[in-house]
């Protein structure tokens, strides 16, 4: 069990676009322990989800959910956790609905982004079953937030309106020292 310390904003490492995990990694120690840090990591800073690369492993696997209310996101319905590795994302409208996001690597700040309402993924969790969902609303939200750090995107990079981007303090005062948004 390890809280890895989370990349920022501005870290060269989150801007590159990783790498598939190789079929000879599923359900192999190296995976498994990746999501056990992962995990530690994402529960320690209260996230909704984590992605490799944010804590400098260059591989396309991200983690997500985890049932009950997440204090960054207190209206935000529960997420069943969910591991997926290799995901591909098909939007299943073109219907976009804005909403606020935050990121552990961009902490104390938040911005509205506009994201796709309904979408489908597919992928392999860390044993190499296959996953296919079709999702929506805050979930899909979620899935696309963390699988665009596969593709070296961070959030700010989607907002369109910067009158809807500041810090988390000043927008949302009542989530002012949750951890994972001032850290």
């Amino acid at each position: 069990m390890a809280v890895v310390p989370i990349l920022k904003m501005g870290d060269t490492r989150l801007q590159r676009i990783a790498k598939a995990v190789p079929d000879a990694m599923f359900g192999g120690d190296a995976l498994a322990q990746l999501i056990v840090d992962l995990l530690d990591t994402m529960k320690a800073a209260n996230g909704a989800g984590i992605a490799a690369p944010q804590i400098g492993v260059d591989l396309r696997v991200v983690i997500f959910g985890g049932g009950g209310i997440n204090p960054r996101y207190p209206d935000a319905p529960p997420i069943p956790f969910t591991v997926l590795c290799n995901p591909i994302l098909t939007p299943l409208s073109s219907d976009l609905t804005r909403g606020w996001e935050g990121c552990l690597s961009v902490p104390g700040l938040r911005g509205e982004v506009p994201r796709f309402e309904q979408l489908r993924y597919t992928g392999r969790d860390q044993f190499g079953v296959a996953i296919d969902r079709s999702v929506d609303g805050f979930h899909a939200r979620v899935v696309q937030h963390e699988c665009d750090h596969l593709d070296g995107v961070l959030y700010p990079q989607r907002v369109d309106d910067l009158t809807k981007f500041g810090f988390t303090e000043v927008l949302f005062p009542e989530l002012a020292g949750v951890v994972g948004d001032d850290d």
